[in-house]
């Protein structure tokens, strides 16, 4: 799958994250499509302050409210403390 041509420049997308050191813990996070500094001419995706190329590895959603679903249906109601941002 090509991920540049499903994303542009600027838009906004929420992801399914994982927290690094507790893989048991995963939240909604909005993020940027930005272009890779590493690679230019190829998109990433820009959240706290890292960028992350586009893989298979990161559940990308359009809209919020695609995300909370998708997020539910895998790990059962959101904890709607400070997981967005």
């Amino acid at each position: 799958m090509e991920f540049n041509e499903h994303y542009q420049l600027g838009e906004v997308v929420y992801i399914i994250i994982r927290n690094p050191h507790a893989q048991d813990v995963a939240q909604v996070q909005q993020a940027a499509v930005v272009e890779n500094p590493e690679r230019p001419g190829e998109l990433a995706l820009f959240v706290h302050e890292t960028y992350y190329p586009f893989n298979d590895e990161f559940a990308i959603f359009k809209s919020e409210h695609e995300a909370e679903q998708a997020y539910t249906d895998a790990f059962g109601s959101p904890d709607l403390g400070d997981s967005y941002s």
